[in-house]
């Protein structure tokens, strides 16, 4: 081996590792500041925040669906224009509850109304008044002057009482004196399967959430 490999040979061993090197000899643009303390709890404050916004949007999505009011036909409970979030999760048609209908009419629309009775009850109208199963319905959600009535009998449902069928439903608007529901023949008995589901709340106006029951 000549002198000059040997000299090559020592100036190898004698390198420095350079695994070893100093964080000095790193690059500029490899090098990473850590945020501040502050900054640090900022960052994670907004990925809570945008993870939260993400779990409760896909939860109100598969949970709830969206309807609106057209027409006066439930005033004073709801109004035209509202919002309504509805849902049909463990949902059972109830008396008292308000409901969103899908049953094909002339209006070629969902139709929003009120459960009054439902399959083997029996529905009466007397003296203004709504009787279930011969006992007088206790309609808290309507003004005290509310008066009910019953159409003529070319445009009723059929004669008083009314038993509703099984797997059906008897529906009114709160406004009795101007709302086409199960009183009249050309909408009649509801049936269960064109119920969307249940009003739960009111998204629109905002601030007034609180559904009267």
């Amino acid at each position: 081996m000549s002198d000059q490999s040997e000299q090559w040979k020592d100036e190898i061993l004698a390198a420095p590792a350079v695994s070893g090197a100093p964080e000095k000899n790193v690059p500029a643009f490899r090098r990473t500041e850590k945020p501040s303390g502050l900054l640090s709890s900022l960052y994670d404050l907004a990925d809570i925040l945008v993870s939260a916004v993400l779990v409760i949007t896909v939860l109100f999505l598969f949970l709830f669906r969206f309807a609106g009011v057209v027409g006066p036909s439930m005033q004073p409970t709801l109004h035209d224009k509202d919002w309504l979030a509805v849902s049909a999760f463990d949902f059972q048609p109830r008396p008292g509850e308000i409901v969103i209908i899908t049953q094909p009419n002339r209006w070629h629309e969902p139709l929003v109304k009120r459960v009054v009775a439902v399959a083997g009850q029996t529905v009466d109208i007397r003296d203004g008044q709504v009787f279930v199963n011969d006992e007088l319905l206790e309609e808290t959600y309507l003004p005290a002057d509310v008066s009910t009535y019953y159409p003529s009998d070319t445009f009723c449902t059929g004669p008083l009482p009314l038993k509703v069928p099984d797997g059906y439903v008897f529906v009114m608007g709160d406004n009795r004196t101007n709302s086409t529901d199960s009183r009249y023949r050309e909408i009649g008995f509801i049936r269960c399967d064109y119920i969307l589901g249940k009003v739960r709340f009111r998204l629109w106006p905002l601030g007034n959430f609180q559904i009267d029951k």
